[in-house]
C-alpha cells in the first residue's frame, strides 16, 4: 500500500478495485491523521486489510487506471441499454434494415442484445459500444453513440445515465 511520501505519479491515477468482484466499493483499514491548518483528515497509511462492501467480505486489492474504471462504467450502461432496453436511449434501425421486413428486424434486434463477442480488436476501450453479426446472409452492425439529453450534442460524460442519451442504430453494412 502506498504511503503519502511514497506515492508515485502512476499511483495518482489508479483506483483500487476488488480482485475477486471489480468493485471500487472497497475500503482499507488506515492510519489518518488531523490537520489543523488545512481542518482536515490526511491518510497517514494504509494497512493490507481490505473489505468489499459489494461481495460483504475481506478481499485483496487491484489497482487500474482511472479511466479504465470510467470505460467499465460505459460498458455496464451500454450493456443494460444494448441487452434490455433499460436507461435513458433510443433504437434505431436504418430503412435498409426495415426494407429486409419485420422477422428480420426482429432477429436484428434479438441478435444485438445477445451479442457478446467482444476483443481487443472490435472493443479496445471496453465499452462495448460497437458490434457486427452475420443474420440471414446479411452482415449486419450495431453502434451506440452518447449525446446529452436534448440530443442536441454529444454527452459530456458517458458514463453519466443522468447525463446521457444512448442512441443504438442497427444498420446494414452496405449502409455504413
Amino acid at each position: 500500500m502506498e504511503t503519502k511520501d511514497k506515492v508515485t505519479p502512476e499511483a495518482l491515477h489508479t483506483v483500487p478495485v476488488c480482485r475477486a468482484c471489480g468493485s471500487e466499493h472497497v475500503v482499507c483499514d488506515a492510519w489518518a491523521c488531523f490537520n489543523r491548518e488545512s481542518g482536515l483528515w490526511e491518510l497517514e497509511n494504509v494497512y493490507d486489510d481490505a473489505h468489499c462492501h459489494t461481495c460483504e467480505e475481506a478481499t485483496k486489492l487491484d489497482w487500474i487506471p482511472a479511466d479504465a474504471l470510467q470505460n467499465r462504467r460505459v460498458q455496464a450502461l451500454n450493456d443494460r441499454f444494448r441487452k434490455t432496453g433499460l436507461g435513458n436511449g433510443s433504437i434505431m434501425v436504418t430503412q435498409g434494415v426495415q426494407e429486409q421486413g419485420a422477422e428480420f428486424v426482429v432477429a436484428a434486434v434479438c441478435a444485438v442484445r445477445l451479442f457478446n463477442e467482444f476483443s481487443e480488436d472490435n472493443d479496445p476501450w471496453g465499452e462495448h459500444d460497437f458490434g457486427a453479426i452475420e443474420l440471414q446472409g446479411q452482415k449486419v452492425f450495431w453502434k451506440i453513440d452518447y449525446y446529452d439529453r436534448s440530443l442536441t450534442q454529444g454527452s459530456e460524460n458517458p458514463a453519466n445515465d443522468a447525463l446521457t442519451h444512448r442512441v443504438l442504430t442497427i444498420m446494414l453494412a452496405s449502409e455504413y
